[in-house]
C-alpha cells in the first residue's frame, strides 16, 4: 500500500504533466483559430469554381478529355493526408482504419504526414511517394503533390486517384472521408447541397461566355481544380489535426485535475488515520501508565 510519501511524489509528477498538456492545449487553441478560418474561407472559392466547371460540362464533351476517362480499376493510388505529430486522440486511428481496407495488391499510395508513411512501412504496402509540408502550407507547396498523381493518372500507370484525409465539420466533429480525384466525373464536379438545383439541365453560369472557347478554358480549369482540391483537403486535415489535438489536450488536463483530487483525497484521508492512529496510541499509554 502506498504510504503519503509515494502519494506526494505522485501528485507533484502528475501536476507537472498537467501543467505541460494545458500548455499544449493553449498551443493547439491558437492553431486550430487560424486553421479553421482558412479552411473555410476557402469554401465559397471551391464552390464557385464548381460552378464554373459545371457550366463547362454543360457546353463541351467532357468524354474527350483525358482527366475525365473512365477506365476499367486495376491499379488505384490513394493519397493520405495525416499528421506529423501524434497527441491528437483517434484522429490518425480512425484514418488508417479506413486505409486497411484497400486491397493492398491493386493500390499504391502517396503519403504526406510522417504518422501515414509510418503506417504504410508497417503494413508493408507499396509507397511512391512521400510529400513533407509545413505546419500551414500555401498553395503553391502543395502543387507537387496533384502534379504528381495526375502524372501517375494520365500516363495510364493508375485508374484511379482517389484522396484519403479528415473532412473538418466543427472543433468536435472530424471524419475520415475518401474521395475521388481522378478520374472526375460529371457528378463530382457540383457540390449538392440540400435546396440547390443539381439536373443535368441547368447551367450555373448562364450569360457567361467563355474565350477563347469553353474547350480550351476547360483543359486549363480541370489541372487547376485538381490542384486547389488537394490544397482545401490539406487545410481540411490541418483544421481537424488542431481540433482534435486542442480536445485531447483538454481531456488529458482535466482528467490529471481529477486525478490530483483523488489523490489529494486520499492523502488527506491517510494523515488523518495516521493521526488518529497516534493520537489513539498516546491515549492508550496514559491509560496504562496511569494504571
Amino acid at each position: 500500500m502506498a504510504n503519503t510519501q509515494d502519494i506526494r511524489r505522485r501528485i507533484k509528477s502528475i501536476r507537472n504533466t498537467a501543467q505541460i498538456t494545458k500548455a499544449m492545449q493553449m498551443v493547439a487553441a491558437s492553431k486550430m483559430r487560424k486553421a479553421q478560418q482558412l479552411a473555410l474561407s476557402g469554401r465559397p472559392y471551391a464552390e464557385l469554381m464548381n460552378k464554373v466547371l459545371v457550366s463547362l460540362q454543360r457546353r463541351t464533351d467532357p468524354r474527350l478529355h483525358p482527366l475525365l476517362e473512365i477506365r476499367p480499376l486495376k491499379k488505384e493510388l490513394v493519397l493520405i493526408i495525416s499528421t506529423d505529430k501524434g497527441l491528437a486522440g483517434a484522429l490518425n486511428t480512425n484514418l488508417f482504419r479506413k486505409a486497411a481496407n484497400f486491397d493492398s495488391a491493386k493500390t499504391a499510395f502517396v503519403v504526406t504526414g510522417k504518422k501515414a508513411r509510418q503506417f504504410i512501412s508497417r503494413t508493408k504496402r507499396e509507397l511512391l511517394a512521400d510529400f513533407e509540408l509545413k505546419d500551414a502550407p500555401s498553395f503553391v507547396e502543395t502543387k507537387p503533390i496533384s502534379k504528381f498523381c495526375t502524372e501517375k493518372f494520365l500516363n495510364r500507370e493508375v485508374d484511379k486517384v482517389s484522396v484519403l484525409h479528415t473532412h473538418f465539420i466543427n472543433t468536435i466533429n472530424q471524419r475520415p472521408v475518401v474521395q475521388t480525384l481522378l478520374p472526375i466525373s460529371s457528378f463530382d464536379l457540383p457540390q449538392k447541397h440540400e435546396g440547390t438545383d443539381t439536373s443535368q439541365s441547368a447551367d450555373p453560369m448562364i450569360g457567361y461566355v467563355f474565350e477563347p472557347n469553353a474547350e480550351t478554358v476547360l483543359d486549363v480549369m480541370l489541372p487547376y481544380y485538381l490542384q486547389y482540391q488537394v490544397f482545401q483537403m490539406i487545410l481540411d486535415a490541418r483544421a481537424s489535426e488542431h481540433s482534435a489535438r486542442m480536445v485531447a489536450m483538454k481531456n488529458a488536463t482535466d482528467n490529471a485535475n481529477q486525478f490530483i483530487k483523488d489523490l489529494t483525497l486520499e492523502y488527506n484521508k491517510m494523515r488523518q488515520a495516521g493521526i488518529t492512529t497516534e493520537l489513539l496510541e498516546i491515549a492508550t499509554a496514559q491509560m496504562a501508565l496511569g494504571g
